[in-house]
């Protein structure tokens, strides 16, 4: 994750490179429920840093990445692509449990926007590119300012541009966890 850009532009071409990819990702029965907004004008861009609390960034020492970065890319889920889908007769008809939000133990329309996001972030990394994710505080905000209709929710910006020295997160020094990794099962004594 980048904090800081140059203020170079993205390429259009470049750019429409990185969003096709983005759609390549998986989608429970290819509800394909997961769109983003772009946005690029310099305006708007400084809106959503306001709206995501940019100047407490910039109280701890961050730059000014979020209004900096010359793309952002509100990435949304739409539920209801999936409880319809999923209303189909292919998928278990009007009357199948996955009709209904109770019906889906795991909620795929987070799942596959967050597929998205990652086949996003990869893309803008294989352009040579830099990329941040951020979520807001200030959703129903972002939503009006962009005109998202509600029943399509954003989870959260990311920001697209060319990397530029930044502050790291002190987050980092929490280094990774050693324990994340269980091979064949959870408790590895079990097996004994």
């Amino acid at each position: 994750m980048v904090r800081n850009y140059t203020d170079d532009p993205v390429d259009a071409n470049v750019l429409n490179r990185i969003l096709d990819r983005a759609q390549r990702a998986p989608s429970a029965g290819f509800s394909q429920g997961v769109s983003f907004v772009v946005v690029t004008d310099e305006g708007r861009r400084r809106e959503i840093a306001e709206l995501a609390h940019e100047d407490e960034y910039l109280a701890d020492g961050f730059d000014p990445w979020i209004s900096r970065a010359p793309v952002h890319v509100i990435i949304c889920s739409n539920r209801a692509a999936y409880l319809d889908r999923y209303r189909e007769p292919d998928k278990g008809g009007p009357d199948g449990p996955a009709g209904r939000e109770e019906g889906w133990p795991i909620p795929y329309w987070w799942v596959d926007a967050g597929a998205s996001m990652m086949l996003l972030l990869l893309a803008v990394v294989d352009e040579g590119l830099a990329a941040g994710f951020l979520g807001s505080h200030n959703l129903g905000a972002l939503s009006a300012l962009l005109d998202i209709p509600d029943d399509v929710a954003p989870i959260g910006i990311v920001t697209i541009g060319h990397g530029a020295v930044d502050r790291r997160s002190g987050s980092l020094a929490r280094g990774r966890r050693a324990d994340a990794i269980h091979r064949e099962h959870w408790n590895p004594s079990a097996g004994d």
